[in-house]
């Protein structure tokens, strides 16, 4: 499709997933940037969140806690921790029974874990009581039981800025004039804008920190899944997204056979691997993608140090880089490019499962009031306060809809606590692009449900052969998803790992439940 251009973008109000983060303090943010945190004692809920410590944040949330006080009763005292840090962290603090309230995760984390094991809350009962009716107006029914565990019950509330998260790329505009003619409409023209700009620039064409299946294994896009641009229908099915990833057969809604196969069985993905692998040895992709967290990676690619990054629909994709950007390299400009030869007329498979789920801790203080929390910053007024801080202080309101950050305050993890659809705000000076880009990703309408959207399988049969494969995963698998090991014998090594750990059993397990639930779907 064509580029969408953002260069006109300022910075919003934070970005998913970005970011080298601390732990601890709210009241007081640790001099070592470690992060911010308090007391729970004396009416404060604690909340697991991930991100850097907001700049200004003791200010706005003396606001928050004087608000939430005067409403409610009590006050907050979230816990910061590190992204690279977050999902070891979070899994030990509920495996270790510490009474924290609410946090961040997904199937993408741990949540696969804290529902075997019990660490979390069902929240059927509540979501339907009448008892949070800010909550419930503002998530819809449908996202919520998309959401839907094997048992029934749903674990988290899905907070979420959009209907569906599409994996795309943002890139330098100015560089895409100069070396692609001012647009990018296939996989094959944006490969040849990385080489071209590697070679006239000494440049990676495209820049990321941390290993991740979704970079080669696309579901249904993936950086280096050059079929996703034709067909975006090809979405995995795993028990968990650090476990092995298995391709159903094309037909399986229609036969009730899921025919599941190891993702090397699928051969666009391994043309993926073999392709990164050669962006590797070219320097098209930087060679320490393993050794560098996301930060890192955006720091320099803000700098100038490349000319693409990782993006995700969810409105934030260009906005907090471009003041940067624009600082280090006079001139320069970002555009967002979506990986699809039909342009937004695409409709690409999605399953609607949250990417970011609110769970409640089972060893928590108290689940009613984190409840009314999740209620109290579903009302516009708490959402904003929270997410963008004090009103005429930190950001001011555009057209009666659209805010205009005015003070420092900025990078609020929302997605992990206050993201709703219908409160969400877009910045002043987004383009009218991204504007586009960002409002088709809301509507349910863009996308085919595709046949395995509300399957979530039970991992209690094959926990054991579970943790041994992520494991071999972590180990063999990292490697491949960024080129730094040759494909034949890093499947090889992975393979062997795989039979060792049990795979098959995992294997025949995943595709008796994935068959059973085609047959409750028919």
């Amino acid at each position: 499709m064509t580029a969408i251009n953002d260069a006109g973008l300022s910075r919003r109000s934070f970005l998913l997933g970005t970011a080298g983060l601390g732990a601890v303090g709210a009241l007081a943010a640790c001099g070592d940037g470690s992060g911010g945190g308090g007391s729970t004692s004396g009416g404060s809920l604690s909340l697991l969140l991930p991100g850097d410590v907001p700049p200004e944040w003791d200010r706005v949330l003396g606001a928050v806690n004087e608000k939430l006080e005067a409403d409610l009763g009590f006050t907050i005292a979230p816990e910061f921790i590190a992204w690279s840090n977050y999902a070891a962290q979070s899994l030990l603090k509920f495996t270790a029974g510490e009474d924290f309230d609410t946090a961040l995760s997904a199937r993408w984390l741990n949540i696969a874990q804290l529902v075997e094991s019990g660490a979390i809350v069902g929240l059927d009962d509540a979501f339907a009581s009448g008892d949070y009716p800010e909550l419930q107006a503002t998530v819809a029914q449908d996202a919520f039981d998309a959401n839907r565990w094997p048992d029934g019950t749903v674990y988290g509330i899905p907070a979420v800025n959009s209907a569906a998260r599409l994996h795309h790329y943002t890139l330098r505009a100015d560089l895409v004039d100069t070396y692609a003619g001012g647009s990018i409409d296939s996989f094959d023209q944006l490969e040849q804008f990385w080489y071209d700009v590697h070679q006239g620039e000494g440049i990676p064409g495209f820049i990321r920190g941390g290993a991740s299946p979704w970079l080669v294994l696309g579901g249904p896009t993936g950086v280096f899944f050059p079929e996703g641009w034709e067909d975006p229908s090809v979405i995995p099915v795993f028990f968990s997204s650090d476990s092995l990833f298995f391709v159903p057969a094309a037909d399986a809604a229609s036969t009730g056979s899921s025919d599941l196969v190891p993702f090397w069985e699928h051969q666009p993905y391994v043309d993926a691997l073999r392709r990164v692998r050669q962006y590797y040895e070219d320097g098209i992709i930087n060679a320490d993608m393993l050794n560098i967290d996301t930060a890192t990676a955006k720091g320099q690619f803000t700098s100038g140090g490349a000319a693409s990054v990782w993006a995700i629909t969810d409105g934030t994709s260009t906005s907090s880089q471009l003041p940067e950007l624009s600082a280090a390299v006079p001139g320069a400009s970002l555009m967002n490019v979506m990986p699809f030869a039909d342009g937004l007329a695409a409709r690409p498979n999605q399953t609607f499962q949250a990417d970011n789920m609110v769970v409640l801790n089972a060893s928590g203080s108290d689940n009613t009031r984190a409840l009314q929390l999740l209620d109290w910053v579903s009302k516009q007024e708490n959402h904003d306060l929270l997410q963008y801080g004090i009103e005429g202080t930190d950001w001011e309101l555009v057209d009666g809809e659209r805010y205009r950050q005015t003070g420092a305050y900025a990078n609020f993890p929302g997605y992990a606590l206050s993201w709703r659809v219908d409160r969400e705000r877009k910045a002043a000076d987004m383009s009218d692009s991204e504007d586009e880009l960002f409002t088709w990703s809301q509507d349910y309408a863009n996308f085919e449900r595709d046949p395995f959207s509300s399957f979530i399988p039970d991992l209690g049969p094959v926990e054991t052969e579970h943790s041994q494969i992520t494991a071999a995963i972590a180990e063999f698998g990292s490697p491949l998803w960024v080129g730094a090991k040759d494909v034949d014998s890093g499947l090889d090594e992975l393979k062997r790992a795989m039979e060792t750990a049990g795979y098959e059993k995992v294997l025949d397990e995943l595709r008796t439940q994935a068959d059973a639930y085609l047959a409750d779907q028919g």
